[in-house]
């Protein structure tokens, strides 16, 4: 008998989880970037060459996935260097810090938040401002996304979720799960609400103190 995958969730900050889904399809999106040297036989993985023998020569211009420049970016070396995608440069962090409920996040890239974090991995002068704006975007939609979760029941929400990132859509989906278990206790149609575990040991040790 097969079990249920039970789904995991994303790395933190500038780790990955190598066991999320999320992250897995998180870190094949593509970073812009330059070949600071010549790349010996990596044309082909690239989509730059026709042969899988074929080099990238130094100075050309790349698109490579987050998890490769990850590999290839070392500030000694000097393999690879990394620019920032447009929705994280200065133009677009002035748009976020106006007003960040304006912005379509999964058009711009589904995995904002996580790719975002994923960029302080690289020597940037601009990663402070970078983690700054993800943090205050995070905090700016993170109300409005929870009061549309709860005020969404039995309706149709995929033009509420459109414009979310994937962290997002989770965090919308809880919203909704936890108002439809309300919603099912409140008609009966739930069990019962016990105590947990946590709090009936704790207050277990408290009378056995007062006994004491």
């Amino acid at each position: 008998m097969c079990e249920a995958y039970f789904p995991v969730g994303p790395g933190l900050g500038l780790e990955e989880n190598f066991l999320s889904l999320d992250d897995i399809l998180m870190s094949q999106e593509k970073l812009p970037g330059r070949a600071e040297s010549a790349l010996p036989r990596l044309a082909f993985a690239l989509g730059q060459g026709a042969g899988t023998g074929d080099s990238i020569p130094e100075g050309s211009k790349l698109e490579v996935p987050l998890w490769l420049a990850k590999g290839l970016h070392d500030s000694k070396r000097r393999i690879i260097s990394v620019e920032l995608p447009k929705i994280y440069k200065e133009a677009w962090r002035t748009v976020f810090s106006a007003d960040a409920n304006v912005v379509d996040l999964h058009k711009m890239g589904p995995y904002y938040y996580g790719f975002g974090s994923q960029l302080l991995n690289f020597d940037n002068p601009e990663n402070p401002e970078i983690a700054q704006t993800i943090l205050q975007t995070f905090i700016s939609r993170f109300r409005r996304i929870m009061d549309s979760s709860q005020n969404a029941y039995n309706e149709d929400t995929s033009a509420l979720v459109a414009r979310l990132d994937e962290l997002e859509r989770a965090l919308f989906r809880a919203g909704q799960k936890g108002l439809n278990d309300f919603q099912c206790w409140e008609k009966g149609q739930a069990s019962q609400i016990t105590a947990s575990s946590l709090v009936q040991n704790y207050g277990k040790r408290k009378f056995t103190d007062m006994d004491g």
